[in-house]
């Protein structure tokens, strides 16, 4: 691994690599966003499977051979099989992560960065996942935090953050809110560490692909995700591509984003231009961990989507309690977010390619029924 793979991540709108100094969230030139511009160097040979969960994948971090291990035994998550509607269909349990979702993947190898980069502290805005995970990883490397919450944010997620002895700061008004004030705390001692615009944490959910092909032996036909920032679905189509561009699969998925119908800005920028998002409003749902208005990732989703490689859809609200029980009566407790690509599979079941997979991506005890 050497330094220079940070060319890997440049901005999404003047091409600016990465600074080789601190940790931006932002480019310091355009105010863009930082992605990864090529597929990332995944390479069976390279695999270190006395690395702990993710890590064995290290070779693909894009990280220095200097940063730090920082593992909670993320990653290594189970693909199980149920018989639903007469498919055989993997739900891939991202709920039994360290801190109960899929956001540790990306955590993990966002922290070594930070560390590596110096950071003295850390501040993120979450409706709940992202903020227990970094407060479960930092409070674990002693990196202190501080975590800036949706007021409207489940008790039970924010007693999750408290106990792991991150700050909580509760924004009142919209999710959005929570970002605008985190954004006025950040500063060159204090690093931004956003699960939605830092880079860093995309390899980290690229791992998801890789575990799907090695547990597969094959690429999957369709894999199903819940979309809010996109960060989850970038990443997994950024592993995929990685495969694919190593030659190791011979296509790549069809990938369905799911979002519910009361926020749900990607549908409609996909089925009327970005543009017509610009002053997008939401409102609440039981899938709180997409209540996103401004998509951090929308334009590699829309690269992707220019491909005709997938579609986004929305789940009403109506349909998510039910689902959410449906699952729970097979044995499968998740939070509704997760219920969303569940729900999808029921309306696009008999048109998706098959093996399909649907990522359930936070655990059950992430939700208190009021």
């Amino acid at each position: 691994m050497h330094n220079d793979q940070i060319t890997y991540i440049a901005c999404n709108q003047c091409d600016t690599p990465y600074p080789a100094e601190n940790s931006p969230y932002r480019c310091p030139k355009c105010g863009g966003i930082f992605g990864i511009t090529e597929p990332l160097p995944f390479d069976p040979q390279a695999i270190e499977p006395d690395l702990p969960g993710i890590w064995r994948y290290r070779h693909t971090f894009l990280l220095p051979p200097q940063a730090p291990v920082t593992s909670l035994g993320e990653g290594q998550t189970p693909l199980i099989w149920i018989e639903e509607n007469g498919q055989k269909v993997g739900l891939k349990l991202e709920s039994m992560n360290p801190t109960g979702s899929y956001k540790d993947r990306g955590t993990s190898v966002l922290l070594s960065h930070l560390i590596q980069r110096g950071a003295s502290s850390c501040v993120e805005d979450s409706s709940g996942n992202a903020g227990a995970s970094l407060a479960a990883y930092t409070a674990h490397f002693h990196l202190p935090s501080k975590i800036y919450a949706p007021a409207t944010t489940s008790e039970v997620k924010l007693r999750q953050i408290l106990l792991y002895g991150s700050e909580i700061i509760r924004v009142p008004g919209p999710r959005q809110n929570a970002a605008d004030e985190v954004i006025k705390a950040a500063n060159d001692k204090t690093v931004y560490a956003s699960h939605a615009y830092q880079p860093f944490g995309l390899p980290g959910i690229a791992t998801i692909a890789y575990e799907c092909w090695e547990t597969l032996k094959m690429c999957p036909g369709t894999v199903i995700a819940p979309v809010g920032h996109g960060g989850l679905l970038a990443g997994i189509i950024l592993g995929f591509q990685s495969l694919y561009d190593r030659h190791i699969i011979d296509r790549l998925p069809y990938f369905v984003g799911v979002q519910p119908a009361a926020c749900a800005p990607l549908v409609k920028a996909f089925r009327e231009g970005p543009a017509s998002i610009q002053n997008y409003v939401g409102t609440s749902s039981l899938a709180e961990g997409t209540l996103i208005t401004k998509p951090a990732r929308l334009k590699e989703l829309w690269q992707l989507m220019e491909m005709q490689n997938g579609e986004f859809i929305a789940i009403e609200e109506e349909e998510i309690l039910p689902a959410y029980h449906q699952l729970a009566r097979q044995g499968i407790w998740v939070e509704p977010t997760s219920v969303l690509a569940w729900c999808a599979y029921h309306r696009l079941g008999e048109k998706l390619p098959e093996p399909i997979v649907i990522i359930l991506t936070g655990a059950g005890y992430k939700y208190q029924p009021k």
